[in-house]
């Protein structure tokens, strides 16, 4: 048995159980879940991996659910996840070294989250999540997008560990909107008590961006934007494009185009210069987008899949389509691979 706890918080997981739980066993983790209160088969179904199943009165604070499943767990060393994350693939050997070589420190694991960008293009993020760490220095703070911090109060420091995960409750729309609507409400009682956390209004923005209420949405992100933020975190960089794949929901380009005075700022992650891309080509500054869309396509790393080879030359073709350059269209949709927009296009120009 490998000497880590696999946590998990469950209510009603019954059709994600065994695709969640089977890899997990057949590691060799201890399977721990604290159960919220589910009506459906999930205990019953669970019970099938493991023995080590915990009723936990639901008290609307996440962190109190984590924490308790923690408390369960025989192992000091735990891994946290979710049940509609799929294991992929991970290194075990990796693990156990990370358990001698960081004591103290926090893991984060590679998920990958099916995504929407603009007018119904979707592809899929990579994002990294803390998620491994040793529960005698670490714990979970927040009643909702609880994150571990250490118990002395001390800074976070993070490591990245092996091991990536599928989100697969991203694909339904559906269970993302409840999800969306149960957090608003945790989330805007959250605020009430700390009205300028910026992860918090970022939190906030995200749900309603969830919900297609890009207005309010943008209202929260621009709150959050306004505080004293560090801009290399992973979430102010979120927040960032959040922001302006909104305000062009809302087709208001010219406050997007507002965005270009922080470019400074987040112009090292391709995801921002492919939105610049984005917001320039919306505002028919054709020149300047497809320096952006290149200036993405030459980045070596993105955190959407895309995002920095077939998207922005899908998008280069289209303004060399509209404006009359075939020729440059055909090139730049030749660029982008198996990308069925881009080989719809050249099968019209091409007949």
């Amino acid at each position: 048995m490998v000497p880590i706890s696999v946590c998990m918080i469950a209510k009603n997981e019954e059709q994600n159980i065994d695709k969640c739980l089977a890899p997990l066993r057949d590691l060799g983790f201890e399977l721990v879940i604290a159960d919220t209160g589910s009506i459906d088969a999930t205990k019953q179904l669970a019970s099938h991996y493991t023995d080590h199943i915990y009723d936990f009165k639901w008290n609307n604070d996440f962190s109190a659910a984590r924490n308790f499943s923690i408390s369960k767990a025989s192992n000091d060393w735990i891994l946290v996840v979710d049940f509609d994350e799929y294991f992929q693939k991970g290194d075990i050997q990796n693990l156990l070294f990370c358990i001698s070589s960081h004591k103290r420190e926090i893991g984060t694991i590679t998920r990958h989250n099916p995504c929407s960008l603009l007018s119904g293009q979707t592809s899929v993020m990579t994002e990294q999540v803390a998620r491994f760490f040793n529960r005698r220095y670490n714990h979970y703070q927040g009643i909702i997008h609880e994150q571990v911090f250490p118990v002395d109060g001390s800074n976070p420091v993070y490591f990245p560990i092996d091991i990536s995960f599928y989100h697969h409750g991203y694909e339904d729309e559906n269970s993302l909107n409840q999800k969306a609507k149960r957090n608003l409400q945790l989330l805007l009682t959250a605020l009430e008590g700390s009205p300028n956390d910026p992860y918090l209004l970022f939190q906030t923005g995200k749900c309603y961006q969830v919900l297609k209420d890009y207005d309010v949405a943008c209202n929260y992100f621009d709150a959050g934007l306004s505080c004293d933020i560090d801009p290399a975190l992973t979430y102010v960089q979120n927040m960032i494009e959040s922001y302006g794949y909104c305000l062009l929901e809302l087709q208001d380009y010219q406050t997007a185009l507002g965005l270009s005075n922080v470019y400074e700022l987040f112009a090292s992650q391709a995801d921002f210069v492919f939105l610049m891309g984005l917001i320039y080509m919306n505002n028919a500054l054709f020149e300047q987008a497809i320096a952006e869309f290149q200036k993405a396509a030459s980045m070596k790393t993105g955190r959407t899949e895309g995002i920095n080879s077939y998207m922005p030359n899908y998008n280069i073709g289209v303004i060399y389509e509209c404006t009359g350059h075939i020729k440059e269209a055909i090139r730049y949709y030749s660029r982008c691979g198996n990308y069925s927009p881009a080989l719809d296009r050249l099968s019209s120009l091409k007949h």
